[in-house]
C-alpha cells in the first residue's frame, strides 16, 4: 500500500524501464517541501535523535529497547545499502539522460538502492512494529519514508525502483531485528552507563 502511495504521489511518473518497468525521470523540483535541505534535515535529524535518545534513555525500558533496535536496524540497513550501491553502481537520473537501465557503471554511480529511504524506513519501522497495534497513530510514521522517497525522485537523485528497494531493505532489516530475541546488538557492547541510560543518573 505504501509503495503504491509513493508512486501515485509522484506526478509525471510513466511506465519506463528498470527492473520493474516503472522507472522514468521526474521533472526536477527542488523547491517547497521537496527541497534538498529538508531531506537532509529529516535523515540526519532522525539519526541524531535515535542515538541521543538511546544514550539518554538506555535499554531497560520498552521505549529505550525499541530505540536501540532502531539504531541496530539503521546501522545494519545502512551498511547493506552502501554495499549494494557499490555492487550495482547504477547511474542516477540526473546523470543518465533519461535512461534507467544503466547498471554496473563503476565508481560514483550509487543510485540503487536509495540510501536515505533505507535509513528513514529502518529507523521508523521498529516503533511501528512495537507500538502500532496498541497505538494506531504510530503508523503515521510510515509517511516519513514515503515523503523522502518522493522527494528523492523529485530532485532526480533516484529512480522509482531505487526508492522501492530502499523502503524494502530498511523495513525488512528492521523487521528481522525486531523479531530477534538477542537484539539490540549494539547496546550489548555499550558501557553499563549507556545500557542503564545517562538520564537515570540525573
Amino acid at each position: 500500500m505504501l509503495l503504491s502511495m509513493m508512486l501515485a504521489r509522484a506526478p509525471g511518473c510513466l511506465a519506463g524501464g528498470g527492473p520493474f518497468g516503472i522507472d522514468s525521470e521526474l521533472g526536477y523540483d527542488n523547491s517547497g517541501i521537496w527541497k534538498r535541505n529538508y531531506q537532509e534535515f529529516l535523515e540526519y535529524g532522525l539519526i541524531a535523535g535515535e542515538v541521543g535518545v538511546g544514550v539518554w534513555e538506555g535499554g531497560e525500558s520498552r521505549f529505550g529497547h525499541t530505540v536501540w533496535r532502531s539504531i541496530d536496524a539503521s546501522a545494519t540497513a545502512g551498511l547493506l545499502a552502501l554495499g549494494l550501491k557499490y555492487a550495482f553502481s547504477r547511474v542516477r537520473p540526473d546523470a543518465s539522460h533519461g535512461d534507467p537501465n544503466l547498471w554496473f557503471k563503476g565508481h560514483g554511480n550509487q543510485s540503487f538502492p536509495s540510501g536515505e529511504v533505507t535509513e528513514v524506513s529502518s529507523i521508523v519501522t521498529p516503533f511501528v512494529l512495537e507500538y502500532g497495534p496498541q497505538r494506531p497513530l504510530t503508523y503515521a510514521l510510515e509517511l516519513l519514508p514515503v515523503y523522502d522517497g518522493i522527494a528523492r525522485m523529485k530532485v532526480q537523485a533516484h529512480w522509482q525502483s531505487d526508492v522501492i528497494a530502499g523502503f524494502a531493505l530498511g523495513t525488512g532489516s528492521a523487521w528481522l531485528i525486531h523479531r530477534s530475541p538477542n537484539s539490540p546488538f549494539i547496546l550489548q557492547v555499550m558501557p553499563h552507563a549507556i545500557y542503564v541510560g545517562i538520564g537515570k543518573k540525573f
